[in-house]
């Protein structure tokens, strides 16, 4: 297994050190990758070609397995050149959970493996964990319609089709009837699943688990094109039980395999982008947390930076969506306020003109943006990082003029709360947190 974290180089340099910031690999594996690459869509490139015999990776983390057998864990970028594997694991597994929709119930019972194990063996752990339990309850089964010939009369004899039998097959009944039959959409979907398990863990105890749930579900037939029925997936009340393994089971038809929508298992790839986890992490965390009276809405587009009549047009049209993370509005005085992540290592002790806490300039922009159209250029902002040992408090407040006021806060990833807030938003101390 070779271990890197986010934005490490990939190599095939002979005599190259490995580390977290630089991996070595076969020439076979990178071949692989250049080639499945160019397949991936993304808003951020996944990897770049630096040279000839290196690749260099962008904000994803998650697992990579080549053909040949090389296995690749990109972990998260938590710490200044401090961090740990189990840690990197920790972050990503709870992140995950928040992508996912998990509820907290959920989510705590499947923690089946220690944080020495790889992202793709707890996913396969997880899947497998709720597949049993949904089988211990017994699966949906539905009634689907037949229409045969039949040596005994069964169910509803269709006339007209009866009456055009040749005289040769008049012993024969045209008949139609109802089978109450497990060979529905959503359990054929588990099954193309649990096969892929089958044959990609490397878990003893999961795999004894993905043989024993296999011979439980023998009759039911695997989908030759998965990704494409997920659609199909019922969300009814009946259907309920079905709620837990469902997010595990469309994470590994359609992210566990950059060809599985061909038929051709050429690899794994288990690919998260880090800025997209975050986001939805703090979103998810914030809502647990928010005191009665406020409002939290995520992605909400309402603004454009500008607008313009393009061409021989007759009106004004809207360009340039502008779209923050969150808003937070007080229901109680209809106060709104901006909020935006970020997933980037800032530093406090850069405290000059020079480095200036290593922000970028181009988000303060971005909320300079936001500021004047949702908020009317008056009230106040929230830029939301991950916590570290250089970002363990919030900064002094940034003066956009007017009365535009941004605050950059740390969201520490093991508690999932923001450290010394200046709202109330159920936020913890710096004190409780410092490194």
């Amino acid at each position: 297994m070779i271990q890197v974290r986010e934005y490490a180089t990939l190599t095939t340099a002979p005599g190259a050190e490995s580390s977290l910031d630089r991996g070595v690999i076969s020439d076979a594996t990178l071949d692989w990758l250049i080639r499945v690459g160019k397949g991936w869509k993304s808003a951020e490139p996944i990897l770049l070609v630096e040279d000839r015999r290196s690749l260099k990776l962008g904000s994803h983390v998650g697992y990579l397995r080549s053909p040949s057998g090389e296995s690749i864990e990109i972990l998260p970028k938590t710490g200044l050149g401090k961090d740990h594997p189990a840690v990197g694991r920790r972050v990503l597994q709870t992140m995950l959970r928040s992508a996912l929709n998990l509820q907290a119930r959920e989510a705590t019972a499947a923690d089946l493996l220690t944080m020495n194990t790889p992202i793709h063996e707890w996913v396969f752990a997880q899947f497998l964990h709720h597949l049993n339990g949904l089988l211990r309850r017994g699966l949906r089964f539905w009634y689907e319609d037949i229409e045969e010939e039949s040596r005994y009369l069964r169910g509803q004899l269709m006339v007209v089709s009866q009456m055009r039998q040749p005289p040769e097959r008049r012993h024969l009944f045209q008949v139609r009837h109802s089978v109450f039959t497990p060979d529905r959409v959503e359990n054929r979907l588990l099954r193309t699943a649990l096969d892929f398990v089958r044959t990609q863990v490397r878990s003893a105890e999961s795999w004894r688990l993905a043989n024993e749930l296999s011979h439980r579900i023998d009759e039911i037939p695997p989908l030759s094109d998965p990704v494409s029925h997920l659609p199909l997936w019922q969300n009814s009340k009946l259907m309920q039980p079905y709620r837990a393994v469902y997010p595990w089971c469309s994470l590994i038809l359609e992210r566990l395999n950059p060809n599985f929508q061909k038929g051709a298992h050429d690899g794994i790839a288990l690919l998260f982008p880090m800025e997209k986890l975050f986001e939805r992490h703090v979103e998810v965390c914030l809502r647990a947390s928010l005191p009665r009276g406020f409002q939290l809405s995520a992605q909400i587009g309402g603004e454009h930076l500008l607008s313009h009549r393009p061409g021989r047009s007759t009106r004004n049209e809207p360009w340039f969506q502008l779209q923050p993370d969150l808003l937070l509005r007080d229901t109680r005085t209809a106060e709104l306020r901006v909020l935006d992540t970020k997933w980037k290592l800032i530093d406090e002790t850069a405290a000059n003109t020079r480095d200036k806490y290593n922000i970028s300039q181009t988000d303060l922009y971005q909320l300079f943006a936001y500021g004047r159209k949702y908020l009317n250029g008056h009230g106040e902002m929230m830029l939301i990082y991950p916590k570290h040992e250089r970002f363990n408090r919030t900064l002094p407040v940034f003066d956009f003029d007017d009365g535009l006021l941004l605050h950059a806060v740390p969201f520490c990833l093991e508690s999932g709360r923001l450290v010394d807030s200046p709202w109330t938003l159920g936020g913890e101390p710096a004190r409780a947190l410092s490194a």
